[in-house]
């Protein structure tokens, strides 16, 4: 939990040697997931990350 209720929880979720995914808890409650792919870093709000994994899967299938 954060110390002072104003900053995000953080979770990573995946992580290679170059690449980062990771989601914040923000305080108000939104779930934000963030992709960091060496000097670009990529935000989404939940409804945007669900539909980049629906758009992943069709890509490797």
């Amino acid at each position: 939990m954060a110390k002072d209720g104003l900053e995000p929880n953080t979770d990573v979720i995946a992580e290679t040697e170059n690449y980062l995914a990771w989601k914040a808890e923000e305080p108000d409650e939104e779930t934000t997931l963030h992709l960091e792919l060496n000097n670009v870093t990529l935000h989404f709000f939940q409804e945007e990350w669900d539909e980049f994994l629906r758009l992943v899967k069709l890509l490797i299938d």
